[in-house]
């Protein structure tokens, strides 16, 4: 995916399976380069994880301990939402970027976020769509989650989308607080083992169409990340 003229370039870093918290100092390096003009997107699959965001509900420390005793992480963060679960087979795409050099508003950019997985899902002949819920959803079952954190105008945090993710974690939630609908997966919806490196470069090639940019990506640029992100 190459450079194009007159178009924001953005590069992005494979960085395989990481915890959580290792995923977030990537980010923070990312948000300093950001603000020297190099935005990057970084794919990345977690161990299991619950993330909480900014909307942190009542009985936060019992429910901590409730989900750690099932054999996941759990980790508040400073995003938008409420509880979700991250974990393999989900690609998690954090864009950290200016949106200056987008041109476009946090709202336009949520949205964009929505329009590039739409692409993919059409792609892939799933009619998904929007609802009143943030996110990407197929009738009323999430496959992908947003949620961002924006400051002086760069973007950290994203969204996640299910590929063949063991979706039994998300049933001792309640996935971002949203009473009465499910979550599904392309695995789920197509019928097949669909992988988090089947769908990178159909995503990729969504999200350059959907915001007018241009990704660089090689594949085979995984960890050690310390010596990707300068």
């Amino acid at each position: 995916m190459s450079r194009s003229a007159g178009r924001p370039t953005l590069r992005a870093l494979r960085l395989g399976l990481l915890p959580f918290p290792e995923a977030l100092a990537v980010q923070r390096r990312c948000v300093r380069a950001a603000a020297e003009g190099r935005d990057s997107l970084l794919l990345v699959e977690h161990r299991p994880v619950y993330t909480v965001g900014l909307r942190r509900g009542a009985g936060e420390r019992d429910e901590e301990a409730r989900l750690r005793a099932l054999g996941a992480d759990y980790q508040r963060t400073d995003r938008g939402g409420l509880v979700t679960f991250h974990g393999p087979g989900q690609l998690v795409c954090y864009p950290v970027l200016d949106l200056r050099r987008l041109r476009r508003s946090l709202r336009a950019y949520v949205c964009g976020l929505e329009g590039a997985v739409i692409r993919l899902c059409r792609e892939l002949r799933l009619e998904a769509g929007r609802a009143e819920e943030t996110g990407v959803w197929l009738r009323d079952r999430k496959i992908c989650a947003i949620g961002v954190h924006c400051s002086r105008h760069i973007t950290h945090h994203g969204l996640a989308l299910n590929c063949n993710t063991d979706l039994s974690w998300f049933s001792h939630i309640l996935p971002c607080g949203i009473v009465g609908k499910g979550v599904t997966s392309l695995t789920a919806e197509l019928g097949r083992d669909v992988t988090v490196e089947e769908i990178i470069p159909q995503f990729l090639e969504s999200f350059q169409e959907e915001f007018d940019c241009s990704v660089e990506y090689d594949g085979h640029m995984t960890a050690p990340w310390s010596t990707m992100v300068t």
